[in-house]
């Protein structure tokens, strides 16, 4: 006699998946169907056999689709169903403008991926023939068949973090570009600076030497020597705190101060691309400048939320790399489980076997990009303190049997401070080093 269902803990959480988008999608209502645009929408009313009711192709912008709901709701229930369900893809931030109008009306609202979409096109009529009008009865099938999730509904605290994490994104990208700009030019008109720190784009001095000598040289670099050493300690001394540093090196200063005589380079290209380094140095301090206020708030965000003392408690996490990883995911408690939050991230590994044919596994990539980065920045640091982190990272790389090479126990580190992170703020718990690390606590301990 076989005993229990045999339903696997996947075939579980599919089903209550699937049961709660059946309370979004409901049979007795009718699919809207909207391919988003800038002015011009496609919108559909179709059954759940993804028969057209309706269709509509209208020129507003997507705060003017009140009415457009209005009226698809008309059409649902002249065609007998008891109201619509409103679909469309994420696009851009048009799409929670429509969440926005959708719930005010009292219609369920849900998106569909648009790789999903693509993916449909295809299959339609073997073409990529592409039409607004096609994508919108796409949308509106895809989420008959439930190919569809539920939107995300954020707090306006959760919001703001989110877009603060996006402005981080943006501005750690202008740093990095700068970064590049000033050693490519340095390395064309003036390369001999570059050797004057061994890691001179990280070197708060060497930063602030540079500036000094391009501000104002218009290439004549030996004007600058010709005031000698000390006058270029004293103006580097006092640039320094801009930079963010206090303490002055006098080796990476001189070795600087010695290049200013260094001919090296092209001579011709020495003015105009000294000039521009001057002027993109002064767009990196300000962008370092900017990027610091915005990590600011971002913590003023998790204190806000009370989060800020709970994820201290994990070792090595920092309070903004834990802000940039929240960013990212948005309220974890969205998350049904931490396997969820770190399948969302895409470093959940992916299965490729058939039959007797184990292939080899691989992460699947299919999450968030930048809570994958977030979440492999985070570890990096981490590594060094906690010591939980570390020896898992020990097991992974030297166990015997599927031994994994350093950067594979990277990831697999970034899913366990996932998950660790969806534990201490859905349950509001300091993280447990022991519980981490899976050994008994006293309260298992007593009760065995």
């Amino acid at each position: 006699m076989s005993q229990g269902s045999g339903l696997s803990r996947g075939d579980k959480n599919r089903n209550a998946r699937l049961t709660r988008l059946r309370g979004l999608v409901p049979v007795e209502n009718a699919v809207v169907g909207i391919d988003l645009a800038d002015r011009v929408q496609s919108v559909v009313v179709v059954d759940h056999d993804s028969k057209v009711l309706a269709r509509r192709r209208v020129s507003r912008r997507a705060w003017e689709l009140g009415p457009l709901l209005e009226w698809a709701m008309k059409e649902a229930r002249a065609a007998g169903f008891a109201g619509v369900t409103v679909a469309c893809e994420p696009t851009g931030h048009r799409w929670r403008v429509v969440g926005e109008l959708a719930a005010a009306r009292g219609m369920p609202f849900v998106c569909v991926q648009p790789l999903l979409v693509a993916r449909a096109r295809e299959a339609e009529d073997y073409t990529r023939d592409k039409t607004d009008e096609k994508d919108a009865v796409l949308i509106a099938r895809l989420t008959t068949v439930l190919s569809c999730y539920e939107a995300e509904n954020a707090a306006s605290e959760w919001a703001r973090l989110r877009h603060l994490g996006a402005r981080r994104i943006a501005l750690i990208e202008q740093i990095t570009a700068v970064g590049h700009q000033v050693r490519d030019l340095l390395e064309c008109c003036w390369p001999a600076v570059l050797s004057a720190a061994a890691q001179p784009l990280e070197s708060k001095n060497w930063q602030a030497a540079v500036v000094v000598a391009t501000a104002g040289s218009r290439g004549e670099l030996d004007s600058v020597a010709a005031g000698g050493l000390a006058a270029f300690v004293d103006a580097v001394r006092a640039e320094l705190p801009r930079w963010g540093g206090s303490r002055v090196s006098n080796r990476i200063l001189r070795a600087a101060f010695d290049a200013l005589t260094d001919p090296t380079g092209v001579a011709a290209q020495r003015p105009g691309a000294l000039e521009r380094i001057a002027l993109l140095l002064d767009d990196w301090a300000d962008a370092r400048r900017k990027l610091a206020d915005a990590e600011a708030r971002m913590v003023a965000v998790l204190d806000a939320l009370e989060l800020t003392q709970l994820l201290a408690s994990i070792h090595g996490l920092s309070p903004i790399c834990a802000a940039a990883i929240l960013a990212e995911t948005g309220d974890p408690a969205r998350f049904r489980s931490s396997r969820a939050l770190v399948k969302h991230a895409g470093i959940n590994p992916q299965q490729n076997t058939s039959g007797t044919l184990i292939g080899r596994s691989r992460i699947s990539k299919r999450g968030r990009p930048g809570l994958r980065t977030a979440a492999w920045r985070a570890v990096w640091a981490a590594l060094q303190s906690n010591t939980v982190l570390a020896a898992r990272y020990q097991h992974l790389t030297t166990r015997e049997k599927n031994q994994l090479a350093s950067l594979q126990a990277h990831i697999a580190c970034a899913g366990a401070l996932l998950r660790w992170i969806h534990v201490v703020v859905t349950h509001r718990v300091p993280w447990n080093p022991a519980i981490a690390a899976g050994t008994p606590t006293q309260r298992s301990a007593r009760a065995a």
